[in-house]
């Protein structure tokens, strides 16, 4: 026993430092291969040391000084000049347009000669500020953007020194980097479709090094520590439903414990009338156990996570089960869950927007759209699902809120900006098991299709390049007969705010979905509600019969002003709502409705074929 135990201990520990020390160096960047320090070991190596040194209090009250005192000399050189690099042809000014609310930082900016030019605007609703340098011919490094991640990006402009003179940049790193004119309409960003709808005068036609977005966070060391409010224990918490297969005959299930807890079960059985578990006649079925690390979580490191895929189901029937580790004492009050039916039926299913902030406001609604419509087979939500996508608190908090509703009903999730923080959407992908049928020209789990009844759902990815989709997206459309065809992804393709359109989106799916008729793309992203006229072509059509309507959603505290467009059929903002779509068979009718928090009906139309 006592070998066994001091092996799992030799597993944690070995998984939890891997995580540790490969937590940072699997950030957006890749490491350097040309004999230049990485960013990515040197912040690691901080990290390290500050865990050493500092107790949990000290690291999450981490300020931006003790964090620089920290520092060695070593890193202080390297965070200050190999996070963008390149090579220019002639002598040039650099000008950093950075955020202003930044204050002091990044550090290396005043240390290395850099000057303010008093020139300050406004840029897509921040304020920035310009900081100037001369530079011979030659390489160029620049630092870090700062220390806590936050604000936006700073952006990088050269003019040539000796006026005439034409500026070729090569030998870029990161690779990915381009250049652009920063003019109107630029896009600032090479991990974004953003644009910049105007630009200052003074700057206007220089050249523009376009930058990451995503590396803003790649030396965060301020507030990168937390604590959980809701630690793993040895019961059982986190269940959750989702499909990684035919919903017909399969129901996927998972949660957590702590790691002294090494094995997980389900038992399960046809409902009966008394909804009772009887224990000798349930079937059984083992769970994959993983460890799951979290270094920067100070109070709660290291989990396990459990998943079961249970197949053989019977189609359009409702089970019990329970989930546990085994033990007499160690089950789960009994849950629910009831499979696709076999054919035709009539169903209804939930649509929800960004829940992302204010968590535990987005649960109440989220429960009562539960009491309100038990019936509602399935809950789809259109990305954001949290605002902290690579820290466990925060996922933690959307499990403790959502309790009761997702171990019944089963989660369909979509990828938002907010579950790639830190370049990969790690922990959606370790807490949700999903089909794995998507396009095979990106990662598996990031897009994928269904069918429920008569309908047909396509889950894409508008985080990653369309382009990688679109085959893939038309084929799903081409070979199924449902009567229903439902897409849904996160960033819009008519915006609800000003300039937030997704052309990627808008220029190569939409153009498919007119081509086969789909009937709804539910949305998110914009945190403020809106409904499409039937759009086909990028124009509005009269009815639904001849396009498709595009709606946004957030079931969230945080709101955006919204914008006029002539695409708006309804619109309004700082109002949280939940969307039911009930499909009726009788007559083939689609009744949709948005409600608010109280369940008043904000929105309602319906769709007949």
């Amino acid at each position: 026993m006592k070998r066994n135990f001091m092996k799992r201990h030799s597993l944690f520990l070995t998984t939890f430092l891997a995580a540790l020390l490969g937590f940072f160096a699997s950030r957006p960047a890749v490491a350097h291969t040309d004999g230049h320090p990485s960013i990515h070991d040197t912040v690691a190596g901080v990290i390290v040391r500050l865990k050493r040194e500092l107790t949990a209090d000290q690291l999450i009250e981490l300020t931006v000084p003790d964090a620089e005192a920290f520092l060695t000399p070593s890193d202080r050189e390297i965070l200050g000049t190999e996070h963008l690099r390149f090579r220019v042809n002639v002598p040039v000014v650099v000008t950093i347009v950075r955020d202003s609310s930044l204050g002091d930082e990044p550090f290396w900016l005043a240390g290395r000669g850099f000057k303010p030019t008093g020139l300050k605007f406004k840029l897509a609703r921040r304020d920035f500020d310009t900081w100037e340098k001369e530079f011979p011919a030659g390489e160029i490094g620049l630092g870090v953007h700062n220390l806590t991640g936050r604000g936006t990006h700073y952006l990088v402009l050269l003019k040539p020194r000796q006026a005439g003179s034409t500026i070729k940049i090569t030998d870029f790193y990161p690779a990915q980097l381009r250049t652009a004119n920063f003019v109107a309409g630029v896009e600032p960003y090479v991990d974004q479709a953003d644009k910049l709808p105007a630009v200052p005068a003074e700057l206007e036609g220089q050249l523009l090094v376009q930058t990451e977005s995503d590396s803003e966070e790649d030396a965060r060391l301020v507030s990168l520590f937390n604590k959980t409010q809701y630690p793993a224990t040895d019961h059982v918490d986190q269940v959750v439903l989702t499909w990684s297969d035919d919903p017909r005959t399969s129901q996927t299930i998972q949660w957590r414990t702590s790691t002294n807890i090494t094995k997980g079960i389900v038992r399960y059985q046809l409902k009966s009338a008394g909804l009772a578990l009887e224990v000798k006649s349930a079937r059984t079925k083992r769970a994959t156990t993983e460890p799951l690390a979290t270094p920067t979580l100070v109070n709660d490191p290291l989990i396990n996570r459990h998943t079961v895929a249970l197949r053989g189901l019977k189609p359009g029937t409702t089970y019990v089960y329970s989930v546990g580790d085994g033990s007499p004492n160690g089950w789960t009050d009994l849950a629910e869950f009831t499979t696709a039916p076999a054919g035709v039926a009539p169903f209804s299913f939930v649509y929800m927007g960004d829940a992302q902030n204010g968590l535990d406001r987005w649960g109440v609604l989220l429960h009562n759209a539960y009491h309100a419509r038990p019936d509602a087979a399935f809950y789809l939500m259109a990305g954001d699902l949290v605002n902290r996508g690579a820290e466990r608190w925060d996922w933690d908090s959307f499990f403790e809120n959502s309790k009761g509703v997702f171990d019944r009903r089963t989660l369909v999730p979509v990828l938002g900006n907010h579950e790639y923080q830190g370049a990969q959407p790690l922990l959606y992908l370790a807490q949700f098991a999903l089909p794995r049928n998507g396009p095979k020209t990106i990662p598996p789990e990031r897009a994928y299709a269904f069918e429920y009844s008569n309908a047909k759902f396509i889950i894409l990815d508008s985080n990653l390049d369309a382009h990688k989709q679109t085959a893939w997206l038309e084929k799903q459309l081409a070979n199924t007969k449902a009567v229903w065809k439902f897409v849904s992804y996160h960033h819009p393709a008519y915006s609800s705010g000003g300039n937030r359109d997704n052309e990627d989106v808008c220029n190569l799916w939409t153009p498919i979905f007119d081509k086969y008729h789909v009937d709804l793309a539910l949305q998110g992203h914009d945190h403020a509600y809106l409904r499409t006229y039937p759009m086909r072509g990028q124009q509005r059509v009269a009815m639904a019969k001849d396009g498709t309507i595009y709606t946004i959603a957030v079931s969230g505290t945080k709101h955006y002003e919204q914008q006029p467009h002539d695409y708006t059929e309804v619109g309004f903002t700082k109002v949280s709502t939940y969307q039911v779509l009930d499909i009726q068979i009788n007559g083939n009718r689609l009744v949709y409705r948005a409600h608010d928090v109280d369940g008043k009906v904000r929105d309602e139309f319906v769709i007949e074929k």
